[in-house]
């Protein structure tokens, strides 16, 4: 198996890793309360979940 003659630099392997990024969290409103919430969670603010409540709201 082939080995490398020389050490990589750090430089170098960060630029080849510049594209490993992550992506914001995506948020949509929520149809009870309209407040931005993450999709296919229960909403934070009122507790409901497609439709129906299972969070007790706080």
């Amino acid at each position: 198996m082939a080995l490398p003659k020389r050490r990589q630099s750090k430089a170098r392997s960060r630029k080849r890793r510049t594209h490993y990024k992550s992506k914001p969290v995506a948020t949509t409103p929520c149809p009870q309360c309209s407040q931005t919430k993450i999709p296919h969670r229960a909403c934070p603010n009122c507790g409901y979940y497609r439709g129906r409540p299972v969070i007790s709201a706080s």
